[in-house]
């Protein structure tokens, strides 16, 4: 399944793409959101599994409408990274691990919560639902739809082998993340180089549209580049305008502000 096999279902704000892979099918919803959130609905055998929640009430009442239109038994909300947006679907339980719990409630997932709230106002759902069932690392089933669950230092990604694809909060080929100084960009590149050892044919995050091997290769270059900026850079300021110049077509300035911090953390 390449990463464009998809049929189009535009909505009144966000975008459906939908991936067929016969017994499965996988749901990718672009919320063209003020965060550039996406949120994926796996469905096997007339039941779901929805993998993170939309936080703005448009994209709450879009993606609720066009769930109930497929008559399907949602089976279980999996919450990582993105913890907020509780009136979605409230009725259906929560999954999560431990340390995406406390990240999402108490830890730095609750300040950028409150951040984003203060931000948007009143059309973003701030509101956090309780966990009902923890994940423990490794394969679970949920109704049927067989899940990896990989924890991570805030949260945790997800594998779904059936459909040769892993979650995960970040990729984003052409556009800056955030990395926290050269040990996570090791991080995230050995992260990376075992994607390709893997074979996955999609990958997926919450901030972009699925993507492909090529993608990570994209960004592996990307990643070493920006270690190699910062070697040649003597403070933040010098280091964001070297990346800048190097990807001047890249989105995500904010990112970049972040990167450049936790590289030159006394500028």
């Amino acid at each position: 399944m390449k990463k464009d096999d998809f049929k189009s279902i535009q909505l009144g704000k966000g975008e459906m793409n939908v991936y067929d892979f016969g017994n499965i099918k996988l749901h990718a919803y672009k919320t063209n959101d003020l965060l550039g959130d996406e949120v994926f609905l796996v469905e096997k055998n007339k039941k779901m599994i929805i993998i993170e929640s939309p936080c703005f009430f448009d994209n709450i009442n879009e993606l609720t409408d066009y769930i109930h239109s497929l008559n399907v038994s949602v089976e279980g909300k999996l919450l990582s990274y993105h913890m907020a947006g509780q009136t979605f679907l409230p009725e259906v339980p929560v999954y999560a691990t431990q340390n995406a719990d406390v990240y999402g409630h108490s830890g730095g997932g609750k300040a950028l919560i409150e951040k984003f709230s203060g931000l948007f106002g009143t059309g973003f759902d701030a509101s956090l639902p309780k966990v009902d069932y923890y994940l423990n690392e490794g394969k679970i089933s949920v109704s049927g739809i067989k899940v990896n669950i990989i924890q991570t230092s805030e949260a945790f990604d997800i594998e779904i082998p059936e459909i040769n694809a892993v979650y995960i909060h970040m990729l984003g080929h052409d556009c800056h993340s955030i990395v926290a100084g050269v040990g996570h960009a090791d991080v995230l590149i050995a992260q990376l180089n075992s994607f390709k050892k893997a074979g996955f044919q999609l990958i997926l995050t919450s901030h972009y549209t699925p993507e492909d091997l090529k993608d990570v290769e994209t960004k592996v270059n990307y990643l070493e580049e920006l270690k190699k900026i910062a070697l040649n850079s003597k403070s933040a300021t010098d280091f964001k305008a070297a990346v800048a110049e190097a990807y001047p077509e890249y989105n995500g300035e904010n990112y970049l502000d972040m990167t450049a911090g936790f590289f030159f953390p006394s500028a």
